[in-house]
């Protein structure tokens, strides 16, 4: 009962004043638990609105962004996905239960060792979790219909963009530390796409993903 108040709490003071009001993603925030992934000595922070640090020392997003994600991308039943970054796997089950498949791809052995015992314990069966750098997209299983970014990008590479169907959507924050801003871009044909700002936020880089240069000449 304490987890369960813990996670009402979580939904009514954190997530749904933060604009996430679709009762479909309300409701699986209580199906899926996210203290289930979490390590032992993080379940009792399961809850709260920070960042939690994963098993390589980088840090998960909030409940409330992982909430906005799977409310802007919309993901369908016959739809599959790319989620670039494991965290700690809740978000790829989160997008799995309403999804038909989910690639995750994660670039740290640690994190992704871990992400990916998470997910088999869970018994989250259509994500297929793989090790490797998708800062640039991922052509295995390509074209997608939804791609997310769960770290932040200081350049939008074109590939992420060429990777979605048409009608496909991506999720991702652009920008420098402390202010980013999280896009919805939907593919509406090969070469036009419709770019919606969502919110402002700050979060970790995507791993190997290109800067922009702060050198002068």
């Amino acid at each position: 009962m304490k987890n369960e108040q813990a996670r009402f709490n979580m939904i009514e003071q954190q997530i749904r004043p933060w604009n996430v009001l679709d009762k479909g993603v309300l409701e699986l925030l209580t199906v899926v638990k996210r203290e289930k992934f979490l390590p032992e000595q993080q379940k009792s922070l399961a809850f709260m609105d920070t960042e939690l640090p994963l098993a390589d020392g980088s840090l998960s997003l909030t409940p409330k962004i992982e909430a906005h994600i799977v409310q802007d991308v919309a993901i369908k039943k016959h739809e599959s996905a790319l989620v670039v970054g494991a965290g700690t796997g809740y978000l790829a089950a989160l997008l799995a239960f309403h999804a038909r498949h989910i690639t995750c791809v994660e670039n740290s052995p640690a994190v992704f060792s871990a992400a990916q015992q998470t997910l088999h314990r869970e018994g989250v069966a259509n994500v297929s979790i793989v090790q490797g750098d998708a800062s640039k997209g991922w052509p295995d299983g390509a074209p997608y219909d939804v791609i997310v970014m769960s770290g932040s990008l200081q350049i939008l590479p074109e590939e992420l963009k060429q990777q979605l169907k048409p009608g496909g959507r991506l999720f991702v924050i652009l920008g420098c530390a402390p202010v980013m801003t999280a896009f919805l871009i939907t593919k509406l044909s090969e070469s036009a796409f419709d770019t919606k700002p969502l919110f402002d936020t700050s979060v970790s880089a995507v791993a190997n993903a290109d800067a922009v240069s702060t050198f002068t000449f």
